[in-house]
């Protein structure tokens, strides 16, 4: 298939991580195993992705002007990304997140985002002629929620637009994946702009009020939101294209050993499958490979797949 074009504006950090016996409680110290430092960041994590599985992907992001970021930087040039619109910021520092690892792959992570907040809609507007040629837009919450206002706008205006996503075409879809959790509703203003919500459990309980998944993923769509897709880890996910049209996808059976980067692998996939037209139910089961590839192994942007590896899986899985 011919490469799709996919636009991620969003974080890059560098993962701090130590795997321990079993996560600390408040107030406690464990002993870990080795520090590991490895590429991170929800935006360049979802990046990374897309790229491996094929897709011509344009980063927009910050990052600070120091070791970090020129690895950073560094590391993202040999994905295959380009890198036009990756600013390289004077005043403050590249993205860090701190992650603990358990012994099942659940995780604990504080962010301390540095450049990351400092990434503006002029950064987003300076990038619109590639919007332009967008075949997704693919956004989540760890920069400023205008500069998200801001691409979703431009994604929804400049992008070539499917005639009906409830039919499988997709080209210029805006992808919101609304993580870290935010603490308020999003404004209307945004969900409006948004094709595809991809909030895990967590996240759309924040959102709507609503501890049922289908509860709340209802009264999301009600807020203006086209299709909603909630990520419920081990129990697959669900799909929801209208109040009346739910679907549960299963997830595939693995063993986990490292969860961190299992929703930005999962909104990877999805992006680069809607991007080929698949219909939404197949660009979900293809986004559930990845995400069970990716938790098999340790660390965030390590842990990603090429698309020989989910094609691979796929056949395994229906064998």
């Amino acid at each position: 298939m011919a490469a799709r074009r996919i636009i991620v504006v969003g974080s890059s950090n560098t993962d701090l991580i130590v795997r321990a016996g079993r996560l600390p409680l408040p107030g406690e110290t464990v002993t870990g195993g080795d520090l590991m430092t490895a590429a991170g960041g929800k935006g360049a994590n979802q990046a990374v992705a897309a790229a491996r599985l094929g897709a011509e992907v344009c980063f927009v992001g910050r990052v600070g002007k120091d070791m970090f970021g020129e690895q950073a930087r560094q590391h993202l040039a040999q994905e295959g990304l380009d890198l036009r619109f990756l600013v390289e910021d004077g005043e403050a520092p590249s993205g860090v997140a701190l992650i603990v690892v358990g012994p099942r792959g659940q995780n604990i992570i504080a962010v301390a985002p540095g450049a990351n907040h400092r990434l503006t809609a002029g950064d987003v507007q300076a990038a619109r002629s590639v919007f332009r040629q967008a075949d997704v837009v693919l956004l989540q919450l760890e920069t400023p929620l205008e500069t998200v206002e801001a691409a979703a706008r431009l994604g929804h205006e400049g992008g070539r637009r499917a005639q009906s996503l409830a039919q499988g075409r997709a080209q210029g879809l805006v992808i919101l994946n609304p993580a870290p959790a935010p603490t308020q509703a999003l404004p209307a203003s945004l969900l409006g702009q948004v094709d595809v919500l991809t909030p895990n459990e967590h996240e759309a309980a924040l959102l709507t009020g609503e501890k049922d998944p289908e509860k709340a993923a209802a009264a999301l769509l009600d807020q203006g939101v086209k299709t909603v897709v909630i990520t419920l880890g081990e129990a697959g996910a669900l799909l929801a294209a209208s109040p009346s049209k739910m679907v549960h996808i299963p997830a595939y059976p693995v063993e986990a050993v490292d969860t961190t980067a299992a929703g930005d692998a999962f909104n990877g996939g999805l992006a680069v499958a809607l991007a080929h037209e698949q219909n939404l139910e197949a660009a979900v089961r293809y986004a559930s490979a990845v995400a069970a590839i990716s938790v098999t192994r340790l660390g965030a942007q390590p842990s990603l797949p090429n698309a020989d590896e989910v094609t691979t899986f796929l056949r395994q899985q229906s064998g």
